[in-house]
């Protein structure tokens, strides 16, 4: 599947046989605002395929997928078509078989055409969900204990065979579009957070259904929902790892999830500086782009620093991930993608004045795409903790 995954790279860059080298500096083409840290060649590649790919099939649509509501299913299958959906998932299960380094590049470039467009690449299937015919999504909040996941009220009890669920998850992406979820229960209630088990269900199941679609402020084009279990019957193989491993499981997959947040955030932070550049550079005062003016060089050149720094943040807990080294303490490459990316849109939209206030122009949608960042997978205030305790620990050490 990386094979594979390359030729399509190679395909879409324009390469072939054996000019590899040409193909490389093809795929080199950045962006002037894209200029960062040297990647390997392979990540360059991935970096330009997955950029074209946005450019053509999801930024043209962006804005009528968040009017409409309308999760993009053809172009999600169309990523999974090439092995984005995948990206660190072992070749054995249809995966790309990549690292996390190229997964945070990928989703960043996918959220730069529409920030809806990357949230499934935060769950990792094994096939079919890995070739976007089927996407997932994972149940862990509730609604009364967000932030706290270890207070878990949904019950699981062994009848028999089979595990029986009752209890309501809350917020949960794409709920409207799943083919299956991973669900987060109480199996031993008495054991507090090491009583908490995960379990995958198919969707749909009888005694599970959805809560409404939730009316949000972005990524709007993502179905957001409650699942309501109600003697909800799945088979006992159904379980995840050991009973217990629940807690383990979701804080794991939330350590890697916060990454791909990070790089969602960055990649809706460089649409809005791409906007903002674009009008500046168009946009007559005085006779003379506005691009002259200080105040507006100012605002541009913070979003360009900030943004960098952010990128390689983000890139260094990737590639320590990739390496079996801790990360977590990186985590301030969340908060500056993250927290920061709203003040960026800001800055966007300030330098559009009147027009950034409209929906005619992205810097809108991007301003609110960016607030679900500081929010889920963490919220910034539980990252400022993790950063702390991160911190603590090392000098008690």
């Amino acid at each position: 599947m990386a094979a594979a995954a390359m030729a399509a790279v190679a395909s879409r860059c324009g390469g072939g046989g054996g000019a590899a080298r040409a193909l490389a500096l093809r795929c080199r083409r950045l962006h002037t605002v894209y200029q960062s840290a040297e990647l390997p060649e392979t990540h360059q590649m991935l970096r330009q395929m997955v950029r074209d790919f946005a450019e053509k099939e999801l930024m043209p649509l962006a804005a009528q997928l968040d009017k409409e509501h309308r999760f993009p299913a053809e172009q999600v299958k169309k990523m999974g078509g090439l092995g984005l959906l995948a990206m660190d998932v072992p070749e054995k299960y249809k995966g790309a078989g990549l690292d996390y380094l190229a997964y945070s590049i990928a989703v960043e470039e996918i959220s730069r055409g529409c920030a809806s467009g990357c949230v499934p690449q935060k769950h990792q299937w094994i096939s079919p969900f890995t070739s976007g015919e089927k996407i997932g999504c994972f149940a862990l909040s509730e609604p009364g204990n967000g932030s706290d996941a270890g207070a878990a009220s949904t019950m699981a009890r062994l009848d028999g065979d089979e595990w029986v669920l009752n209890g309501t998850k809350a917020w949960i992406t794409n709920a409207w579009d799943a083919s299956a979820t991973v669900v987060f229960a109480t199996t031993d209630k008495s054991l507090k957070h090491k009583g908490i088990s995960a379990f995958l269900v198919p969707m749909p199941t009888a005694g599970l259904s959805l809560g409404k679609k939730e009316d949000k402020l972005g990524i709007r084009a993502s179905s957001t929902a409650n699942l309501i279990f109600e003697d909800c019957r799945i088979p006992k193989a159904n379980l995840l790892g050991q009973p217990g491993m629940g807690f383990k499981i979701a804080m794991q997959t939330l350590d890697g999830g916060r990454i791909g947040i990070a790089s969602q955030a960055l990649g809706i932070a460089q649409a809005a500086l791409d906007c903002a550049v674009d009008y500046a550079e168009k946009r007559m005062a005085f006779g003379s782009p506005i691009t002259k003016l200080q105040a507006v060089q100012f605002k541009l050149a913070d979003m360009a620093v900030a943004l960098e720094g952010a990128r390689l943040l983000t890139w260094r807990a990737a590639m320590l991930k990739d390496n079996g080294k801790p990360f977590t303490k990186v985590f301030p490459a969340l908060l500056l993608s993250s927290s920061h990316s709203t003040a960026h849109r800001l800055k966007a939209i300030q330098i559009l004045g009147g027009m950034g206030y409209v929906t005619e122009m992205p810097a809108e949608r991007h301003y609110r795409d960016a607030r679900i960042t500081e929010i889920y997978e963490g919220t910034s205030e539980i990252q400022r903790l993790v950063i702390a305790g991160q911190l603590l620990k090392a000098y008690r050490g």
